[in-house]
């Protein structure tokens, strides 16, 4: 009895929590677009956190990588969840690539906007071309950026073959690549399906008896020791065959 007391105390603080803290946010998407800075960042970094406080995940980093990780990066990820949106962005300091429906979401948009998340329409060829001009643009103002090979939310398993984006951004910049395989323990749960909203998805999340997600971080791939994109992208693409055997199979 006392146990979900107890737990139910820590829902409605955290849940109190995330209300002001994404308040907070909402209003301050409002201000003059110079006035959001680094502090708005550092405060979004903090809202994720919350939010995955709130929903009751235990986010645990596993650091796989032998060499210490570069300051400046491109990080990339399976994308198996809507969650990643909370989880990669509270571990790594970066500017996500998102997709252009985003901007419409409630409060979700004008906050992914004001953290200046990059659009993209995936479906235009035209608008893949352009978001790959401002994440190398980004990259030379010296963000950190983020985005997925598998070019959106495909599911539980791998789904290839990935696209060459983020590879021939690697090739061009030589900025190294950070590999992270994501795994949730609750996979069908945390799972991202068709015909799925986002605030069932949360509530699927919320309600799992499993909410472990492990997010594992490789050594960064240096884009100069590969000729070009196809190269690159083969290469990547079996290291996370190799983990999906490792840690889903």
């Amino acid at each position: 009895m006392l146990y979900l007391v107890g737990k139910f105390c820590i829902f409605i603080v955290t849940g109190i929590d995330l209300i002001l803290i994404t308040l907070i946010l909402y209003l301050a998407t409002f201000l003059p677009r110079s006035m959001t800075g680094k502090w708005y960042l550092k405060l979004f970094h903090t809202w994720c956190w919350v939010f995955i406080r709130a929903l009751g995940v235990k986010l645990k980093i596993h650091q796989k990588n032998k060499k210490p990780l570069p300051k400046h990066f491109i990080v990339i990820g399976n994308h198996p969840s809507a969650f990643e949106d909370l989880g990669m962005p509270a571990l790594f300091n970066a500017r996500f690539l998102a997709k252009e429906e985003m901007k419409k979401w409630w409060i979700l948009g004008r906050i992914s906007m004001a953290t200046r998340t990059i659009f993209v329409k995936r479906e235009s060829k035209d608008s893949r071309n352009l978001a790959k001009e401002i994440l190398i643009q980004t990259l030379k103002e010296g963000y950190n950026v983020g985005l997925y090979p598998e070019g959106g939310c495909k599911g539980r398993r791998i789904f290839l073959p990935f696209q060459y984006g983020v590879f021939d951004i690697a090739i061009k910049t030589g900025i190294p690549i950070i590999p992270v395989f994501l795994h949730y323990e609750a996979q069908e749960d945390f799972e991202w399906r068709p015909n799925v909203y986002l605030v069932k998805k949360l509530w699927e999340i919320l309600k799992s008896k499993n909410k472990v997600a492990n997010y594992y971080v490789f050594d960064a791939i240096d884009p100069k020791q590969f000729t070009d994109k196809e190269t690159l992208c083969t290469y990547v693409q079996e290291l996370y065959l190799r983990w999906q055997m490792r840690y889903l199979e």
